[in-house]
């Protein structure tokens, strides 16, 4: 943490943020009795824009009450800007000022707990503060008390969401949701009901700006709702928190051009107005590092912190990570579950699912205009057990009703299913547990699809443009989730069958 003793930034907060929404209602802060006092003896100088943000963070209300005790502290800044050792810092100087604290860190993945448990570890060896830290392991990488310990019994708990970690504490005075960009609304429920009893209570959500497939999943939904809240020029209700962001103040198609060419003048002038540590506390080299091994959209949200409205118009799937996923199958069983679609002008698709345990591929089994050569096909595939998924309307419910009077077990995709079995996808794809079978159709129904948002919740796959048609992907989502929600078998996915193949 030799960094921290560079030269800091003495930019105020409102003169170098893009966006900086303050609490309005703040009459005095706890900044001066819990955080200034303890900074002189740590040997630690904050930037004026940390100092801020801890200033606001604890302000307080005429009645004593904390101005952020609803929204907390959001912090959408790119990587290399000293967010996480600004937040770092003043919990570790709360710590010592408030015997028997309670921070609890979570991060999205183990391994981003890990690293940051191990940056707050350089913190607190320094001399200075070492001595005030609990004489024996102080610093715990176990998971049982995996965190930094303080002789005074506060204590700062690090883990991951993704292994569970945050839920079940109670008693907790301060929660930190790092990597806030993959979080969603209903991860924090249990976890910020611990903070109830707490005189203080105050969290931070701290991220960079969702990538594509983050908003594609709805993992964003915490960090994006905290956002619009705080932008919104019509705020029905007062934002009770501060909305930080840095980004340039032109982020546009100027910052796209500029970040394919690192060597061009203006990409670090308008890295300086998103990155206040540049030039103090990082150098050229930190960023080059970061750009070299980056694609110029992450560059964009990691590097320049800018927030791509577009992205919701995107491909649903990545086309060039959909393709990392064909695979071409020699032989398969007896299929798990179909789906069927219709489009505007009539014609079937009929896609097929295989399911192995939390796995699965999937393939568009048949294509065609006909409804009499649709129901003979999918009779001839499906066993009276096999679960078939149709359209709620259209010619695709005209088929599902003759395959249910016949008794199939055919029934209606809901929008409520929809909602899910998009999710579904979007966590298959990403979690590398589905395949498919690469057939043109398919491949050009992603890449001709995007995301619709619902107000209820959700999001909808919708054609890109008025001459896309996404049959093939919405009849293989059916599929896939009609054989991920069956109930599995004793005998797994039944008897071996032939392989089916586009019509």
């Amino acid at each position: 943490m030799a960094g921290s003793l560079r030269l800091a930034n003495p930019a105020p907060l409102l003169d170098i943020a893009r966006h900086a929404f303050l609490p309005e209602d703040m009459d005095s802060t706890r900044f001066y009795e819990l955080i200034a006092p303890q900074l002189p003896g740590m040997g630690i100088a904050l930037d004026q824009w940390q100092e801020d943000m801890w200033y606001a963070g604890l302000a307080l209300r005429a009645d004593g009450s904390l101005c952020c005790d609803v929204m907390g502290v959001t912090l959408s800044i790119a990587r290399q800007a000293g967010k996480t050792f600004g937040v770092m810092v003043g919990l570790v100087a709360i710590c010592l000022s408030r015997p028997g604290t309670t921070v609890v860190w979570t991060s999205h993945h183990d391994r981003t707990s890990s690293e940051t448990l191990e940056k707050i570890a350089g913190i607190v060896e320094r001399p200075e503060i070492r001595p005030k830290m609990r004489a024996q392991f102080p610093v715990v990488r176990t998971d049982d008390g995996r965190g930094v310990h303080f002789a005074n019994g506060s204590r700062i708990l690090f883990g991951a969401r993704a292994s569970g970690f945050g839920r079940g504490f109670s008693e907790v005075d301060i929660q930190v949701y790092d990597e806030a960009q993959h979080l969603i609304e209903a991860a924090l429920t249990d976890m910020l009901a611990a903070m109830n009893v707490s005189d203080l209570g105050l969290a931070f959500f701290m991220g960079t700006p969702p990538r594509p497939k983050e908003i594609a999943l709805g993992v964003h939904q915490a960090f994006g709702r905290r956002r619009d809240r705080a932008l919104d020029p019509k705020k029905k209700r007062p934002y009770k928190g501060a909305y930080i962001e840095f980004a340039p103040e032109k982020a546009g198609d100027l910052v796209a051009e500029l970040v394919a060419d690192i060597d061009h003048p203006q990409f670090w002038d308008l890295l300086a107005q998103a990155n206040p540590s540049f030039g103090f506390r990082v150098g050229r080299s930190a960023i080059e590092r970061l750009v070299e091994n980056m694609s110029p959209d992450d560059v964009m949200r990691e590097v320049f912190g800018i927030w791509n409205k577009t992205v919701e118009s995107a491909s649903v799937v990545d086309r060039r990570e959909w393709a990392r996923y064909a695979a071409a199958m020699d032989a398969l069983p007896q299929v798990s579950a179909l789906g069927i679609n219709s489009n505007r002008d009539g014609r079937f698709y009929v896609s097929a699912a295989w399911r192995d345990q939390d796995s699965a591929h999937v393939e568009l089994a048949w294509s065609s205009s006909s409804e009499a050569e649709t129901l003979r096909f999918v009779s001839a595939l499906a066993t009276k057990r096999t679960p078939i998924k149709h359209d709620s309307g259209g010619a695709a419910a005209a088929v599902g009703k003759q395959l249910k009077v016949a008794g199939y077990k055919a029934s209606t995709y809901t929008i409520t299913e929809a909602t899910e079995g998009n999710a579904l996808l979007l966590a298959m794809v990403d979690g590398e547990r589905l395949t498919h079978g690469g057939q043109p159709e398919l491949d050009q129904a992603v890449r001709d699809s995007k995301r619709q948002d619902r107000k209820a919740g959700g999001w909808l796959i919708q054609p890109r443009h008025s001459q896309a048609d996404i049959g093939p992907l919405i009849s293989a989502t059916e599929a896939l989730y009609a054989a991920m929600t069956k109930k599995p078998t004793k005998n797994g996915n039944g008897p071996g069958g032939r392989r089916v193949v586009t019509a």
